[in-house]
């Protein structure tokens, strides 16, 4: 990083935040950003949640919820793992979890070397705490498809609180300075509590929860738009692909607003049988 520091890089959009999605197309892969934008109009061909299946068998319990929500196809592998298939190249393919999470690193890679204007190679990757040693493994294998070389795999907790400690000047001599770390990802909830003084850091605990995230927030508020549409306009927004997608995607942005605002509206044009619809 520049003038030894930390550099948080921008994508070829200029956002920071680039979002975990590959959108399989009839030319081409669209990642990041592009494959976000592709999701609406090409569902069944986008993939997200990588972290979701990684590393896990098909026959895990946690796994078999989490695919009934997914709007691609996950089948059983010969070797009792999860397949992801997709329409690419103007044929039906077959991928690993781990494959398409080392195409999302090898596009992050190239956002890095961009920023940079250097080769990345080595580098440090961020999992989830409650990741098992086989997880852990697919990232790593993830990390070599996409020509990187992980020095180590850190908890993103452990990354939040060094980022928070790594600038403070103001840290106690002696006694440790506890904080706590939130983390309400996606589809997952962690807690750290770390210990600070000058020149340390110290993971006192962490907890998680597998299975609670933001997007129970966002069904939460689809289920409750879903019912009070479908007695409004009389539209059920659950029987067509296209309106569910939409409903979902106006959901996680009301949500967003919400946290900075008691109220917000909610107003969604030609969602279904061309009604425009709008709730609060």
């Amino acid at each position: 990083a520049r003038q030894r520091g930390i550099d948080v890089v921008l994508n070829d959009e200029s956002n920071r935040e680039t979002p975990a999605v590959v959108c399989f197309g009839e030319k081409q892969r669209f990642i990041g950003t592009a494959g976000a934008a592709s999701t609406m109009m090409n569902p069944k061909n986008s993939v997200s949640q990588i972290k979701r299946l990684v590393g896990r068998q098909f026959s895990d319990p946690e796994l078999q919820r989490d695919i009934k929500s997914l709007p691609f196809s996950v089948t059983e592998g010969p070797d009792g793992y999860p397949l992801i298939h997709a329409r690419y190249l103007g044929e039906m393919r077959a991928f690993t979890p781990t494959q398409v999470m080392g195409m999302m690193l090898s596009n992050l890679k190239g956002i890095a070397e961009k920023n940079v204007n250097a080769a990345v190679v080595d580098c440090c990757i961020g999992i989830p705490v409650y990741f098992t040693f086989l997880q852990r493994r697919a990232v790593l294998d993830a990390a070599t498809i996409a020509g990187l070389h992980p020095l180590r795999l850190i908890h993103e907790t452990t990354a939040t609180a060094l980022a928070y400690g790594i600038y403070k000047t103001d840290l106690p001599e002696n006694e440790l300075l506890n904080v706590a770390f939130i983390d309400i990802g996606h589809a997952s909830m962690q807690v750290c509590i770390a210990g600070f003084k000058k020149g340390q850091l110290k993971i006192l605990s962490h907890a998680f929860d597998r299975s609670l995230g933001g997007r129970d927030f966002d069904e939460a508020l689809f289920h409750h738009f879903a019912a009070k549409f479908k007695d409004e306009y009389k539209i059920d927004v659950s029987q067509n692909a296209k309106a569910s997608l939409r409903l979902r995607a106006a959901c996680e942005k009301l949500k967003k607003v919400l946290s900075a605002n008691p109220v917000a509206p909610l107003n969604i044009e030609c969602l279904m049988d061309e009604k425009d619809v709008r709730g609060g």
